[in-house]
Parts: C-alpha cells; structure tokens; sequence
C-alpha cells in the first residue's frame, strides 16, 4: 500500500494544478470580445444584484456559523467541562470555520465568472456563433468546477495533515454541509421567487416574451440564476465532495486500526486523480460549428469518467492497492453514469416523456401537471435501484478485507460514493454552464442582438436544463451512498465513545429504531415545504409589485422608448424574502435530530438517519427530474412544437413550469445537502446521545 505522506502532497499539488487550470480559463473567458454597451448595462446590473444578495447572505449566514461554532466548543465531541477535551473541541471548531470558509469562496468565485461568462457568451452567440457562445459559457462554468473541486480536496487534505484526527474531518465537512444548505436554499428561494413572477405575469398574462425588458422581475430572474444554480449549487456540490471524502477517510481510518493496512493513502489516491480526470476532460471539451450541446457536455462527461477509470486501474497496480476497494469505486462510477443517462431520458426534449408532457399540454394545466408528476415519479425506480445496487455489490466486495468487522463493507460503500464524485469537476462545469446559457439568452433579448443569436442561445439553454437534471442526480445518487457510510461512521463514532461494540446494525423490529426511522422519514418533506412555501409567500409579493408597476408607470406595458422598470424593487423583495425563510428550515432539520437523539438514543438515531436516506433521496430524484422535464416541455413548444408560443398548450405548459421550478432548483437539490447535515450532526454528537437520552 501506498504511503499517506506522499499521497497528501500529490493531492496538495493536483489542487494547486487545478487552481492554476481556472485562472487561465477565467483569463480566456474574459479576453472573449465584448462591446454591446445595452449588454454590458444590464450585466453590470445582474452582476451588482448578485454580489449584493452574496454578501447580505453571507453576513446572516456568519451569525449562525458563529453561534454553531460556540456550542461546538462546549460541547462537541464531549463537554469542555468533562476535562482534556478543550484542546480537541477546539480543533473541532477551526475546522468548522474552515469549512463554512472555503464553501463560502467556492459561492462566490462562481458569481465572479458567471457574470463575467453571461455577457460573453451572449454577444459570442451574434458575432461567432454556435462553438464560440458554448465553449464560452462551458469553460465559465468550468472556472467553477476546477476551483470548488481544488478548494475541497485542498481543505480536507490540509484538515487531515494537521490533525489527523477523525472527527475533525466531520467538523469540516459539517461547515461545509451547514453553509452550504442555507445557501442552496437561500439562494433557491431567491431565484425561484423571480423565475415564477416573471412567468406568471410576463408570459401568462401579457403574452410578453420571456426576457422582456419590460418586466420588472426580469433582471432579478437573472440575478437568481447566479444566486441560485451558480452560488447555491457550487456549495452543494462542494458540501458533496468533501462529505464522501470525509466519510471514506473516517471508514478508512477505523478499519484500518484494526487491520493494521493505511486506506486513507487510497482515498487520498483515488480523490486527486478524479480531479486530474476532470481536468483532462474540461481540455478536450470541444464542439463543432453545426454540433449539439447536449451530446459535447455528456460526451465530456463519458470520456472524463473512462479516463478516472483507466487511471485509477494503473495507480491500483503501481501502489499495490485492494482490487476489491477499486471494485467497488468502479461500481459507484459506473451506476452514476447510468442514473444520468436515466435523468437525461426523463429530461431530454428529444425523448418521449417531455413530448408527451408537451402533448399533454394541448389539453390544459391540469394535465401538464398529472403527466409530469407521473413520469417524475417513475423516473425515481431506476436511481434508486442503481443506488441500492452500488451500495450492496460494492459493500460485499470489500466486507471480505476483515470479514467479522462491518466496518469494512460500509467503507466499501463510502469508495463507491467517492467513485461516483470522482469526477465531480466536470459535474460542476456541466452544471454551471446551464445559468450561464440561461443569462447570455435573457442578455440577447434584452440587448436585441437578433433572432440567429437568440436560437443559438436557446439551444445552449435547454442543453443547460438537460444536462443540470443529469448533474443533480449524480449529485443526489452520490448523497445517497455518502449518507449510508455516514451512517457506518456514525455506528463507529458511537462504538469508540463507548470503548466496546455497541452498534453493528439497526433491527427495525426495536420501537426505538422504527420510531427514529418514521421521524427521519417525514423531516425531508417538511424541509421541502418549508422551502416551497417561501417561494409562494415571496412570489405573491413579488407578482404584486410586478402588477403595481404595470399599473403605476405609464407606457410600460406598451414598451414606450425611455420607460424603464424598477428593477430594484423586485430585487429586493427577493433578497429579503430569501434572507426571512432561509434559515428556519434548515434549522427545523438539526433540531429535530438532537431531539431524536436525546428522547431515543443512539438507536433511535440511526432509524432516523436510516427513514431520512430513504425519503430524502425518493423526494429529491422525484422533484429534480419532474421539474427539468415541466421545463423543457416548456421550451419544445416555444421551439414550434404542439402549437408554439402564445398558444394554450404554451401557457399550461408555463404552468407547469412554474410548479416544477421550487421542485428541481429550490427544494430538490437541498434535499441532499440536509440529509447530509443531519447525518454529520448525529456522528458528532454521538457520544452525548450515548450518555444522555430518556429511551
């Protein structure tokens, strides 16, 4: 086996690569020309609200990193009172702090190049077409993927260089995870409230294009494409990273005190060479001038995923490592290429169930809806099955490494959830390249660059709808097998608080363990709520102002030369509503897990984390996949089909579509981050639940 040293120093390295790797694509995207001044304005305005939203979050978001910060301190993993547990609560709480830091940065660094990438992407669309305005906004979108990806394995590698210690790599990945919720929902709330109002009123009522100036919510709709899929998603998929990082690393330091054979060297391994992967794949990315967007991101996708494959094979041979544990790292790879291709079928507009939605929708709203929630429901059978498969074929792999330890089988499970991210720095261009596509369309209406442009970034855009559905279910596949080795690391937090084996499973006979699991499996759908009530309270103020303004500022409706909206006022309205709802669901999530924990004990708990996997993962798959196929159902018939804009089936389909935006870019998505939260919350506290619980 390979040596932990060298493998830190290589991972440190292949960050800073990757690092070096986004400067130069953020120098290319902005040397990109750009002189239309029209567009220049309005991105400087989206740019502005952005920024302005960011920093408003942030500052409410430091308070309750403070506060949670604090009560780790005194408490976290044993009171400071207990005596010889300052020093490492501390520990504990910079690590905290620097993971609430670097997901902060990798937010803000995607807001810096999409609104840089938006502009460019656009006015490539008019003057070079179809390959300068895609590798435009993909090579913006992958700034993102290098530098969250690089900041992530740069910040767990340095974590465990100077501690080396287990439950400090959960305290970072906790950071991570808590400010990574907030922001995806924060910022899905924000984006949402705008995407809807501008809809409902805009399209449904007025029959105005979609990125019609006149609009007042407009430029907050574009505002919330950055705060939202661009910030929001960069720390989800940072949190994701460094979760199944962190919880392979935890599988790999218990198992091999008792085997005595380093894993970590492995994981550290494995992890740099998905980076480098992804690095390769963002370079050979390419397109030619009549070609498809959908099929050169997905294609980029494949060649990336054969690529970590081959390389990991070689680094398997040369280090002599477990052909088991690269088993099982393959399988998790490869069952999340299938989930994608699944997601791409239920989302495509070239495949049968958005025609059929489309079809459905010459009929009225009510069918819209019913088809779609239908085929989202079905589309959640081939995920899960894959995720459940992974999990069993990769846990019987390495469970015969130490055949009477079911740690061994459960860091099996972790690997395969590290195979699945592996190459998450594509994952993360891919997923960003679809705001950025989304803004450069509403940038060439806005600055009436002419109707070739505006095909051409219609193409990126349902490319971008496309291709996000297929990066959230590798996002929420990979989740699913994080969480079930972070229920093996929470199951080895408690055994080593109590010095013996207390835990090797979970009978769910026990009342204990089935009243945990009914708990855990209602919290995802309360979460959900929560956050889609947000979006309705705000959207109705929102769809107000737009009414006030229509009403008020005469010559708007009828686009009269010199009447210009007040923008402002929507975006703001966003913001504060996005900024009232943002925390209390996601505090509603870690407060019932403490009580859980401390009304039923540690069984209890693990029923929760189970019941939460579960549900979580069915409502997250569900809601991702209806909304991207409502959405581009949405944009086939504004493409000409099944009667075009302006006709019924256009505005049920409208409909429809406004439905499923809370589902796939406010709800959906944070569904993972939550699941992810509780179960680092309940492995943190494990000992107190051990020592304190009236069950």
């Amino acid at each position: 086996m390979g040596n932990l040293s060298l493998f830190l120093i290589i991972s440190i390295l292949v960050s800073i690569f990757a690092f070096a790797f986004a400067v130069w694509l953020y120098r290319w995207v902005s040397a990109q020309p750009s002189s239309n001044q029209r567009v220049k304005e309005v991105g400087s305005y989206i740019r502005q609200g952005a920024n302005t939203f960011l920093k408003k979050e942030y500052i409410v978001l430091s308070k309750f990193c403070a506060g949670a910060a604090l009560l780790i301190f005194l408490f976290l993993p044993a009171p400071i009172w207990s005596g010889g547990s300052v020093l490492h609560n501390l520990t504990i709480v910079l690590a905290y702090l620097c993971g609430t830091v670097f997901s902060a940065i990798a937010g803000k660094i995607g807001i810096q190049v999409a609104t840089i990438a938006n502009i460019k992407t656009a006015e490539a669309a008019q003057r070079g077409g179809l390959k300068p305005s895609f590798l435009s906004a993909f090579r913006g979108g992958a700034v993102m993927g290098m530098a969250v990806v690089g900041s992530s394995l740069l910040g767990v590698t340095l974590v465990m260089l100077i501690s080396g210690d287990s439950v400090a790599l959960l305290g970072f990945s906790f950071g991570a995870s808590s400010l990574a919720l907030f922001a995806k929902a924060g910022g899905g709330i924000f984006t949402k409230t705008a995407d809807i109002s501008a809809d409902l009123v805009g399209k449904v009522e007025h029959g105005i294009p979609e990125d019609d100036p006149r609009n007042p919510a407009v430029i907050a709709d574009n505002v919330g494409d950055n705060v939202g899929d661009v910030a929001g998603m960069g720390a989800d998929l940072f949190d994701s990273n460094v979760a199944s990082t962190v919880s392979a690393l935890v599988m790999a330091i218990a198992l091999g005190k008792k085997i005595g054979v380093d894993y970590a060297a492995m994981v550290f391994c494995y992890a740099s060479l998905g980076l480098l992967s992804s690095i390769i794949g963002v370079m050979a990315a390419r397109m030619e001038k009549k070609g498809d967007p959908t099929m050169a991101l997905n294609m980029s996708t494949y060649i990336t995923t054969g690529i970590f494959a081959v390389l990991t094979a070689g680094a398997t041979i040369v280090f002599q490592f477990d052909w088991r544990i690269w088993g099982a790292t393959a399988i998790g790879l490869f069952v999340g290429v299938i989930i994608g291709i699944t997601s791409d079928y239920f989302t495509n507009d070239n495949k049968k169930p958005v025609r059929n939605v489309a079809k459905a929708s010459e009929s009225g709203p009510a069918f819209t809806i019913l088809s779609g929630v239908s085929y989202g429901f079905l589309s959640v059978l081939p995920a899960m099955v894959g995720i459940g498969i992974s999990a069993m074929i990769s846990y019987n792999l390495c469970a015969s490494i130490a055949p009477e330890d079911p740690t061994a089988g459960m860091f099996g499970i972790s690997m395969a959830a590290v195979g699945m991210l592996s190459i998450v720095g594509m994952i993360i261009s891919n997923d960003a390249y679809g705001p950025i596509a989304d803004n450069a369309r509403g940038l060439v209406e806005m600055g009436d660059l002419g109707d070739e442009a505006l095909e051409i970034t219609d193409s990126l855009d349902s490319a971008g709808n496309t291709v996000k559905a297929v990066t959230k279910g590798f996002a929420i596949a990979a989740a699913g097998l994080t969480i079930i080795s972070l229920l093996g690391a929470f199951m080895s937090e408690v055994n080593d608080a109590a010095g013996t084996t207390v835990l090797t499973g979970f009978d769910i006979i026990n009342p204990t363990v089935f009243f945990g699991m009914l708990v855990g499996a209602s919290v995802p759908a309360i979460f959900s709520a929560m956050l889609m009530l947000g979006v309705d309270r705000n959207a109705q103020r929102m769809v107000s102002e737009i009414h006030r303004q229509f009403r008020e500022i005469k010559g708007l409706k009828e686009g009269k030369p010199g009447v210009v909206p007040e923008y402002d006022k929507c975006i703001d309205i966003a913001t504060d509503g996005a900024l009232k709802e943002l925390i209390p669901a996601g505090l509603v999530s870690i407060v019932v897990t403490i009580v859980v924990g401390f009304v039923g004990g540690v069984e209890a708990v693990g029923g929760y984390l189970a019941g939460n996997i579960i549900s979580g993962l069915l409502l997250a798959l569900f809601m991702s996949n209806s909304g991207g196929l409502w959405d581009n159902a949405k944009k086939y018939i504004e493409a000409g089909g099944n009667g075009g804009k302006g006709s019924e089936a256009h505005k049920a389909a409208v409909v429809g579509d406004t439905v499923g935006d809370p589902f796939k870019d406010t709800a959906g998505p944070s569904i993972n981050t939550q699941i992810t939260v509780v179960s680092l919350v309940a492995s943190l506290m494990s000992s107190l639940f051990l020592a304190f619980s009236l069950f």
